[in-house]
């Protein structure tokens, strides 16, 4: 099970995040979020970070561990995602908008598509699209809940059973939206998605952290994955 920190803005927040086991750490890159944090900001805090975890500067082929960082996009121009990652020494990209699967191809590996459906069909359909393009030893596919006026970070639960229908076809589903610590294992022994990804579940206020919730959130994902683990053995 890979975990997904998402909305981080500070540097005490993230490492809270690491320390508790994150494989992935997500900064929201769009200006009109309440979690919006400046390029300058996350090149500061991944380069802390990448220091003090070990993790490489560019190895992006290997598996997710030390933890890999992710700028969260929505319908950002394809040159000014490349200039980003680029400048923040960023591994993906998460294109959390409006944005065609010729941009997700271009950047070649480096990005995954989030989408929101509103109906099964309409999730079989984007998954289709979408998760081929995904990163290979990475997340392939994002599923979350649909809102009509964000793009993210409502706290809504997605559709788990539109998930689950794609987490069988797309071997990296991550599983987003309205996760808590107190509803995620019954969404993993649900979904059975590759990995889940928690943002306003874990805060206690927008883009602040909860340090007893990050961690009560990823050592239940944990014990859930183990129990679908062992479950899975015994059949």
């Amino acid at each position: 099970m890979h975990l997904k920190i998402c909305g981080i803005t500070n540097l005490d927040d993230a490492r809270v995040a690491v320390a508790a086991g994150a494989d992935l750490l997500g900064f929201i890159l769009y200006a009109k979020s309440p979690r919006y944090v400046a390029p300058a900001t996350v090149k500061e805090i991944v380069a802390a970070l990448r220091v003090a975890t070990g993790a490489p500067f560019s190895n992006l082929q290997s598996p997710i561990s030390p933890p890999r960082f992710v700028g969260v996009f929505v319908n950002t121009p394809l040159d000014q995602v490349r200039q980003t990652l680029a400048n923040t020494c960023l591994d993906y990209a998460q294109l959390h908008g409006d944005e065609p699967p010729e941009m997700v191809a271009a950047l070649a590996g480096r990005a995954y598509k989030a989408i929101r459906p509103t109906t099964l069909e309409d999730a079989l359909r984007l998954a289709e699209l979408y998760a081929p393009l995904g990163v290979e030893t990475g997340p392939h596919l994002l599923i979350d809940a649909f809102d009509p006026m964000a793009y993210g970070g409502t706290g809504q639960r997605a559709d788990w059973r539109a998930a689950a229908e794609v987490a069988r076809l797309v071997p990296g589903l991550l599983l987003a939206g309205g996760l808590t610590p107190a509803n995620v294992t019954a969404a993993i022994d649900t979904v059975r998605p590759w990995g889940v990804d928690v943002s306003s579940g874990v805060e206690i206020a927008p883009g602040r952290k909860d340090a007893r919730a990050v961690v009560a959130f990823t050592q239940t994902a944990r014990k859930a994955s183990e129990s679908q683990r062992i479950l899975r053995s015994l059949q």
